[in-house]
């Protein structure tokens, strides 16, 4: 049995250690929720997608930290997410455009940096940021980017 005061040590260590990872959770912005995973683990991202918009604009990760997004659909039509910079996007909405109305079904385009979403359903994407720099997620359903369905990332 374990002795009033190796209870009270117990108790204390548990205390110390929740104050430790409390004060360490960082969000990834202002504008999203985000948790902070162990050391090499990936970083939790929720997303919502309505309508054509994303539920926040910006985020802020650090080089090297793998994060898994977590999209969920709360519009009534389809939307993807695709990783990249500013060329990368601008050549999948090239690519997008060109293959017009043809469903992408669910999951992901099959590069890896991209997934699509019905409505309804969740998506998860996990992608490490190798290199610091300015990057965005864009949504490159017809018309989605250009009406700026897209968040900024900050990587640094």
């Amino acid at each position: 049995m374990i002795s009033a005061m190796n209870r009270h040590r117990l108790l204390a260590l548990a205390t110390s250690i929740g104050l430790v990872v409390a004060c360490g959770n960082e969000r990834a912005t202002t504008d999203a929720p985000a948790t902070t995973a162990a050391a090499g683990a990936a970083k939790l991202t929720e997303v919502a997608m309505e309508d054509i918009k994303y539920d926040t604009t910006r985020l802020r990760f650090a080089v090297g930290q793998p994060v898994t997004f977590r999209f969920t659909n709360n519009g009534q039509i389809p939307h993807d997410a695709f990783i990249g910079d500013s060329a990368a996007q601008a050549d999948h909405e090239q690519e997008m455009q060109s293959m017009g109305t043809m469903d992408m079904g669910h999951g992901s385009h099959g590069d890896g940096d991209a997934v699509t979403v019905q409505p309804g359903e969740s998506g998860e994407l996990t992608y490490t940021f190798d290199a610091p720099g300015t990057y965005e997620i864009g949504c490159h359903q017809a018309g989605h980017y250009a009406a700026g369905m897209k968040i900024m990332i900050t990587v640094d």
